[in-house]
């Protein structure tokens, strides 16, 4: 085994024992004394390997957001029929996440403020995807970002509030209730191909939100200068000036 290999099994190890640690008795019992015992290894290797705490605490994050991506992959339709449910099974699995494993999840949203790891891009990335999908069926209400935002943010909100809720008072119609608020502020009760009344911004998220990442028919100055424009025309419906 190379010593590439040796490094990788060490830091995996100590991953493990920290994530199983922290889910058993949260963060103050993620230690480096206590997970270096549970990895079988010494303290020293979790400070040359990690840095330090923050240091293992972000590779337990990056664990987190690794499986979860693996499990949001495997309900990814790469075609879905019907944004708007894709939109509702995206929010659910993400809260179903955060309530099973509480101490992961705010491990996990801690970690996104002090640098985006590679499985957290990736996420967001689907996220995303979701979002340009509905945006290009006519179903988004709002700005693409703004859409994102509201989509996270419930999202968090749901799970947070749900474990800071007393076990005994915590209702299941709570988390369908904010999934059903979420999707009625960022999509429309009907996909709209907007008619003139209705404004460009509808039309100019659908638009941008269809238009491909490069094209042989504009130059490259010319899909900035055309994305600018759809952008401002989504913000607010107001006309591009040059």
């Amino acid at each position: 085994m190379s010593s590439r290999d040796t490094t990788d099994s060490a830091r995996r190890r100590i991953v493990m024992a920290a994530v199983e640690l922290l889910e058993k008795g949260g963060p103050d019992a993620v230690s480096t004394r206590a997970v270096a015992a549970a990895a079988g290894m010494q303290a020293p290797a979790i400070y040359r390997l990690f840095g330090d705490k923050e240091g293992l605490l972000e590779a337990v994050a990056e664990h987190g957001y690794a499986q979860f991506l693996e499990s949001k992959r495997a309900q990814l339709d790469p075609a879905p029929q019907d944004p708007v449910e894709e939109l509702r099974r995206g929010w659910d699995l993400v809260v179903e996440f955060g309530v099973s494993r509480p101490e992961l999840f705010a491990v996990m949203n801690r970690a996104t403020g002090r640098g985006p790891q590679a499985a957290h891009r990736a996420g967001l990335e689907i996220l995303h995807g979701r979002v340009r999908r509905l945006a290009a069926a006519g179903w988004l209400r709002v700005d693409e970002e703004l859409a994102a935002q509201i989509i996270q943010a419930t999202g968090q909100g749901a799970v947070i509030t749900w474990h800071s809720t007393p076990e005994e008072r915590r209702n299941p119609a709570l988390l369908s209730v904010l999934r059903e608020s979420m999707v009625a502020a960022v999509t429309r009760a009907e996909p709209t191909v907007p008619a003139a009344e209705a404004g460009p911004a509808p039309a100019a998220r659908a638009l941008r939100a269809a238009l491909p990442e490069n094209s042989d028919i504009l130059s490259d100055a010319e899909q900035r200068l055309l994305h600018e424009w759809l952008t401002r025309l989504a913000a607010d419906g107001g006309t591009p000036h040059v």
